[in-house]
């Protein structure tokens, strides 16, 4: 009985590809970030003063006057919105821009920060950024306010990056509605966690700094958070994880 063997194939006249036994290994991260809030944090103002200038500065004198007296009223329900949830304020809050000029609104940015906003700033607020810049952090501006707004403070600090609301404008005119995501909340964190990772930063060893309760996971996200001038439930979170808390004057 003859027995049938199954033929091997030949031999390939080419080396199969080599295995790497030593993959090459990602390297840590080589930098550090400080993020910091705007409003109430580096300076003693807040979006409805941002957007207060804006309504008794652009358009006619009727116009500035409906505006004006619009916002006037709508006080009681801004504070109560943003103390029940900030999301929910900044979609309210942002459809009073809804007609506004994009030109006028760059425009009187500057005028904005000339005639408000400077004279807000903390003068201690520029020591605790350059003191992170000595340390070789990366200055970060994290605000629910509009980026427009913001620029002007961002030159005047130094700053590296801002991440900031977007309006969203058709035609030159402000539609009211932010473009999504809106800066706020588990927006912040998520913006700061993509940020570190962009730029290649340790998130264990960056800063962020906030007066609000609404920053919790902004906070909560860095490994060295800090609490400045903070409200009463920011203060309460600060002391039950042991942050760092500062008042700025």
């Amino acid at each position: 009985m003859s027995l049938i063997y199954a033929q091997k194939p030949p031999l390939s006249s080419k080396e199969p590809p080599a295995v790497n036994k030593h993959p090459k290994q990602t390297l840590p991260p080589s930098g550090k970030a400080a993020f910091y809030d705007v409003d109430g944090t580096l300076v003693s103002t807040n979006v409805v003063h941002t957007y207060a200038y804006y309504a008794g500065n652009q358009g006619s004198l009727r116009g500035i006057l409906r505006r004006s007296l619009s916002t006037l009223l709508s006080l009681p329900v801004f504070g109560a919105l943003d103390v029940l949830d900030r999301k929910t304020f900044n979609e309210f809050f942002y459809r009073y821009y809804k007609g506004l000029s994009e030109d006028r609104l760059h425009v009187l940015a500057e005028d904005l920060f000339q005639d408000v906003l400077e004279k807000a700033i903390y003068p201690q607020a520029v020591d605790l950024v350059e003191e992170a810049r000595r340390v070789g952090c990366r200055i970060v501006f994290i605000t629910g306010a509009l980026d427009f707004s913001v620029l002007p403070l961002v030159r005047y600090f130094g700053a590296d990056d801002l991440i900031a609301n977007k309006m969203q404008f058709v035609g030159g005119v402000a539609t009211g509605k932010v473009i999504p995501p809106l800066v706020e909340g588990a927006n912040k964190a998520d913006a700061i966690r993509d940020y570190c990772e962009k730029h290649h930063l340790a998130l264990n060893q960056s800063h962020a700094y906030s007066d609000s309760a609404s920053d919790y996971a902004m906070l909560a996200a860095v490994g060295r958070p800090t609490a400045v001038n903070p409200d009463l439930r920011l203060r309460a979170l600060a002391n039950a994880y042991n942050w760092p808390i500062l008042y700025l004057k």
